[in-house]
């Protein structure tokens, strides 16, 4: 995988139900989200990076399932400005699986709000996309 350098800011927010252990979903973000400085604050996790290393996992994930086309889908419906966001089950990344959410609703617990920001942001979208720089 060639790995592009461009200058961005990705983040993850999660919130933490008072049924839910704080470490385990610190523990999946990590999982998920490698190279992140990761937090606790106000019953969420917030977790963040600027360097495009960090979304490898979610990236390959994407490019295993062959799901290019709804990341991409999703990456430009919530364009806007240098940024776009989309959500993750939170149930499925603790075990270890990517898998996106059109609503938020969809993840019984809450999702997993991953934002990518960049003032390159078409071409972070085309690297997730067509795995091109």
């Amino acid at each position: 995988m060639n790995i592009p350098s461009i200058k961005c800011k990705i983040e993850m927010f999660c919130s933490v139900n008072p049924s839910e252990d704080s470490q385990k979903i610190i523990n999946t973000i990590s999982n998920i989200f490698p190279l992140s400085n990761i937090e606790f604050q106000n019953f969420s996790v917030v977790a963040s990076s600027r360097d495009l290393r960090s979304f490898e996992k979610i990236y390959e994930a994407i490019h295993n399932k062959r799901s290019q086309k709804t990341y991409r889908k999703y990456l430009e419906k919530n364009y806007e400005n240098s940024s776009t966001w989309f959500y993750l089950n939170k149930q499925a990344a603790y075990v270890g699986k990517i898998a996106i959410c059109e609503q938020d609703e969809e993840s019984p617990l809450g999702p997993i709000k991953v934002v990518i920001s960049s003032p390159d942001l078409d071409r972070i979208i085309e690297w997730i996309a067509f795995g091109n720089d």
